[in-house]
């Protein structure tokens, strides 16, 4: 009888887990409202076709969590880099990404004094005007 009553408090669960494919993410963004923190990892992606048409393939993995799981994740996320760190020395920025901020802190400042009157809404819409009238 003690068999019985064993067998009777004993609950199996079946468990299933299926893994989601990995997901590289070359792009992030951090969003967040009252109740939770929206983390989006995407992967943007370069494209040329046939007709040497260019385009972009944007995958993107949104992942959910309120406030309270991300201060736990953030705390192991910054023991994780602190581990790797000790381990394999300081991650820097790579002299790529440097060179790359340069470049389009250049065009950036290039565009800028290179502004006219037409880059506002008056200059824009008196070039259409103008147009309007050689047509």
């Amino acid at each position: 009888m003690a068999k019985e009553e064993k067998k009777e408090t004993e609950t199996q669960i079946n468990l299933r887990i299926k893994d989601q494919d990995q997901f590289y993410s070359n792009e992030s963004s951090i969003n967040f409202n009252p109740n939770e923190i929206i983390l989006d990892f995407k992967c943007i992606t370069h494209t040329h076709d046939l007709g040497n048409r260019r385009g972009l393939v944007l995958k993107h993995n949104v992942v959910i969590l309120n406030p309270f799981h991300v201060k736990n994740f953030a705390s192991m996320l910054n023991k994780v880099i602190k581990d790797y760190e000790d381990k394999f020395g300081e991650i820097k920025k790579p002299e790529s990404i440097k060179k790359a901020e340069k470049i389009v802190k250049k065009e950036q400042k290039k565009k800028s004094e290179d502004k006219t009157a037409d880059d506002n809404y008056f200059g824009w819409l008196y070039k259409i005007i103008l147009k309007a009238r050689v047509v």
